[in-house]
């Protein structure tokens, strides 16, 4: 905090002058204070002035957003980024940081929003794939823009134009693209048996997302009074998100994730083993396993759900060790069920037990399980068996596989 002192025309009459901040254009701004007196008194009352403005809370200046022929790109992400972004999820919130940060901000993000025309957008974009980024990337970067733009446009009464609406992205050819891959139920079971090595959660809970195709996130959320123990059901109502340095309990994905699926015996066979663990856990820590605990907390009172990225950091481990090769991914193991499922049971119970929301919403979400999901259980778990393939070899990989890698 600074402050100065001149003279003035009056005689024995000194301006103090003390540094109060900055306001909503960056400008200076000071306190002007008449003082009489000698200049010693002078610098005494000005250390004064300056203390006293120390010691106030430090002013919240509200930035008011010129929306006009001189607001950027930047201008609108950003004041969308405080006015919008706190109703996304943190992994949303996190992919646009990225987005705009990697991409938009010093590129595109510099124009002015009333000089682009689709043209320049539809280059930017095209620039972008020229560089190498996967149709994915490209089709967000747009759609990040295209909202910006949007809200600016919006929030400008109309005065400022939204050049990416009229714009079209690049042509990727069919060739560039490169699908997802379901595993084999060979590289499943060889999953499943490497997963035994490391630990008894992830063990179990790769099984219940090959049984079941339920999300990473939602699996890591599973409480045990979501499980029926003696129907074999779970119910799928919270998902566990990643967040800059930790991981929040939200909602599922949609309404439709919201949903109850059935089990196969093998399946729930490995979550009463687990059962017994955590109980046999918290039990040496003096604790107790509540109802709601998290399934799969590596706490002893189960209260602190896994995070979704050390599932994923697990899995790698476990393709490692399988000798799976490093084109399959957790998510493959929702691509199996769904493949698995497709001599067994309708589209329709397809999408409801995988929790896809266009074929469920004139569905009721109650606890109910439809005996065509039982069905379905008890198909994936002939596939998979009671055991997990204990009689495969972990030490080679199978001849034309790869070794999955970090």
């Amino acid at each position: 905090m600074a402050g100065s002192m001149r003279l003035v025309a009056q005689p024995g009459t000194l301006e103090l002058r003390v540094f109060v901040g900055r306001d909503s254009l960056g400008k200076v701004k000071h306190r002007y204070v008449r003082f009489r007196g000698t200049k010693r008194q002078a610098e005494r009352e000005l250390a004064r002035l300056v203390s006293e403005q120390e010691a106030k809370p430090a002013p919240i200046v509200e930035t008011e957003l010129r929306w006009n022929s001189t607001t950027t790109i930047n201008d609108a992400i950003i004041a969308w980024r405080d006015n919008g972004w706190a109703d996304l999820s943190p992994s949303t919130t996190r992919r646009y940081e990225s987005l705009w940060k990697v991409q938009i901000k010093d590129s595109i993000g510099r124009r002015r929003i009333s000089s682009l025309s689709s043209y320049d957008v539809e280059k930017y974009l095209r620039g972008l794939k020229d560089k190498g980024l996967a149709e994915a990337t490209v089709r967000q970067v747009r759609s990040v823009l295209g909202r910006a733009c949007r809200l600016a446009r919006k929030w400008s009464g109309g005065a400022l134009p939204n050049p990416i609406a009229d714009s079209e992205l690049p042509s990727w050819s069919i060739e560039s693209h490169t699908p997802v891959r379901a595993p084999s139920l060979d590289e499943v079971q060889r999953l499943l048996v490497g997963a035994q090595s490391l630990d008894p959660r992830i063990s179990c809970i790769l099984r219940i997302i090959v049984a079941t195709g339920m999300r990473r996130g939602e699996a890591c959320a599973i409480r045990w009074n979501d499980c029926d123990l003696i129907l074999g059901t779970i119910r799928i109502d919270e998902s566990i998100v990643s967040n800059k340095g930790s991981a929040t309990v939200k909602s599922p994905k949609t309404r439709a994730s919201i949903r109850s699926v059935a089990i196969d015996e093998g399946t729930l066979d490995e979550l009463l083993r687990l059962r017994k663990i955590q109980e046999n856990l918290a039990q040496s820590a003096d604790m107790t396993l509540d109802v709601d605990a998290v399934v799969f907390s590596f706490g002893p009172d189960g209260l602190t759900p896994p995070h979704p990225d050390s599932i994923s950091h697990a899995f790698t481990r476990t393709r490692t060790l399988a000798g799976v090769g490093d084109d399959i991914h957790l998510h493959s193991l929702r691509h199996f069920q769904a493949t698995a499922l497709d001599a067994v049971i309708s589209e329709k119970q397809k999408q409801s037990r995988l929790g896809w929301t266009n074929a469920v919403m004139a569905r009721h979400y109650t606890d109910s399980v439809p005996e065509e999901d039982r069905r379905a259980a008890e198909h994936i778990g002939r596939l998979l068996g009671k055991g997990t393939g204990n009689d495969v070899d972990l030490k080679e990989p199978h001849a034309g596989q790869a070794m999955g890698s970090d």
